[in-house]
């Protein structure tokens, strides 16, 4: 048999054996989808990545703990400083807003004002700060384990709220000790908890994958986040300070995410703050309405947030 016979007789074996004829100008992708290959790390339709991302739920919760344990494990106070420094905070901003700017006058109980701001605040700034980082702070393990990328962000904000719980406790002591009574408005605590908890994860999820392509998103995002700090009402009433300016204006800061659940939770901690709300002219009812924004903010973000992390799922650890 002669050369070009002996090659045609191959191309025709190899077909048979191949189930069909291959030109040089098919895509690859096409090739490797015709004979069953898939791509080693491909994103996972939506239910399935949730349902591996459930599967690490221990995963999640050992690397929150353990970064939780190792945060201050060099410092000689340890854990402590999870407290203190919140506190230390809190202290700073009231000889600052509470004497020296004046801002004490229009609350009847600035101390548990301001320290339940300082804690409500820093829970979202520190788990948007965490999850910022979590991408590109975790490349290595990132190219070593496949797992759910969002686990990465998810852990930064239980770490964060591991923490929030035991400033929880040193919060309500100082809530009693400066006069405001035990209601059952503390029974829905953990409600309004768990829906900052939701926005958190949103947030953290949409930055983290922002971070992940963004170089310069963690230079700037610190100081976004002191903006919303003095936008957010930690240190003032907004109902107080807004109540002569435009409606739209008002509503603006009242909308705002951490404005709402600030004002959310020292309404259930705080009777005075209730009466002073009534006596700034914002109405007591309008309790709901802070219930109503912190749902909407918590569904939007973890939609949102979920739906815009998952996309890019493939992508993280590349490059």
């Amino acid at each position: 048999m002669s050369q070009p016979e002996s090659a045609v007789a191959d191309s025709r074996a190899g077909d048979r054996a191949g189930g069909s004829s291959h030109s040089g100008k098919e895509p690859l992708s096409a090739l490797a989808e015709r004979h069953g290959l898939r791509r080693a790390i491909a994103r996972p339709n939506l239910p399935v990545y949730l349902r591996q991302l459930w599967d690490r739920r221990h995963f999640v919760l050992t690397y929150a703990t353990s970064r939780n344990v190792s945060k201050y494990s060099s410092s000689a106070l340890g854990q402590l400083w999870q407290v203190l420094t919140p506190l230390l905070n809190a202290g700073v901003y009231y000889l600052m807003f509470g004497l020296i700017l004046g801002q004490k006058k229009d609350l009847t109980n600035y101390t548990a004002f301001l320290i339940t701001g300082v804690f409500v605040y820093g829970y979202t700034q520190r788990s948007i700060t965490g999850g910022a980082k979590s991408i590109s702070g975790n490349l290595s393990l990132i190219r070593a384990l496949h797992f759910p990328r969002a686990a990465l962000p998810l852990a930064y904000t239980i770490q964060e709220f591991q923490q929030l719980a035991i400033s929880m406790g040193v919060l309500f002591v100082i809530v009693l000790v400066t006069g405001e009574p035990l209601t059952w408005l503390w029974l829905l605590i953990p409600c309004a908890l768990l829906l900052q908890t939701i926005f958190n994860v949103g947030v953290g999820l949409l930055l983290a994958r922002v971070g992940a392509s963004v170089r310069d998103m963690n230079q700037l995002l610190p100081f976004i986040l002191r903006t919303w700090l003095y936008t957010s009402g930690v240190f003032y009433s907004i109902p107080a300070k807004m109540k002569d300016q435009p409606d739209w204006a008002r509503f603006l800061l009242e909308f705002n995410p951490p404005s709402v659940f600030i004002d959310l939770m020292r309404g259930l901690l705080m009777g005075s703050y209730r009466h002073d709300l009534v006596r700034n002219g914002f109405p007591h009812a309008s309790m709901g309405q802070l219930w109503l924004y912190a749902g909407i903010w918590a569904a939007v973000a973890l939609i949102g947030g979920f739906w815009y992390f998952w996309r890019a799922e493939e992508r993280y650890g590349r490059g």
